[in-house]
C-alpha cells in the first residue's frame, strides 16, 4: 500500500519511488487505493508546484489519476484510531487494513515512526526495494 506522497514521487519523477511503482505497475507486487486516497493524489497533484511537471508530461491530471487507478485494487478503508497528527494518515493506514496489506510505504516520519499498525509493516521506499531485491 502506497500512501500517495510515494505516488506523487513516482508518477512525477524517476527515482525510488518510481522504481517501486513501476514494479506495481508490471504485477511485481500489487497496488491498493481507496477513494479517499485517490481524492488525495488528485489535490496533491493539482498543486501548484506540480504544474510544470504535470504539464511537461503532457497529460492532465484527471489522465493521471485514471492510469494510477486502472493499477490498483480498491478498497474501502477501516477505521482506526487517531495513530498520527494528521488524518490523512489514518486512511492510510484503514487502507492497508482494508486491504490486508502487508506493508504500507511512506515517507511520512509521522507514520514511519509508527513502525508497524496491527502486524502492518510501515517502511520507507529504499527499505521496501530493499525487501523486494530479496524476495523477486
Amino acid at each position: 500500500m502506497l500512501d500517495t506522497n510515494v505516488v506523487a514521487s513516482g508518477l512525477l519523477w524517476n527515482g525510488p519511488p518510481g522504481q517501486l511503482l513501476r514494479a506495481g505497475l508490471q504485477t511485481k507486487i500489487q497496488l491498493y487505493s481507496s477513494p479517499a486516497l485517490l481524492a488525495e493524489l488528485d489535490e496533491i497533484l493539482r498543486r501548484p508546484k506540480f504544474g510544470k511537471k504535470i504539464s511537461s508530461s503532457l497529460l492532465s491530471v484527471e489522465q493521471i489519476i485514471t492510469y494510477y487507478s486502472k493499477a490498483v485494487d480498491m478498497v474501502k478503508p477501516i477505521d482506526v484510531p487517531r495513530l498520527a497528527a494528521d488524518p490523512d494518515d489514518d486512511v492510510v493506514v484503514g487502507t492497508a487494513l482494508g486491504a490486508k496489506a502487508a506493508f504500507v510505504v511512506t515517507g511520512d516520519r509521522s507514520l514511519l515512526n509508527l513502525g508497524s499498525y496491527e502486524g502492518i509493516r510501515i517502511v520507507s521506499v529504499v527499505d521496501t526495494l530493499e525487501i523486494l531485491s530479496r524476495t523477486l
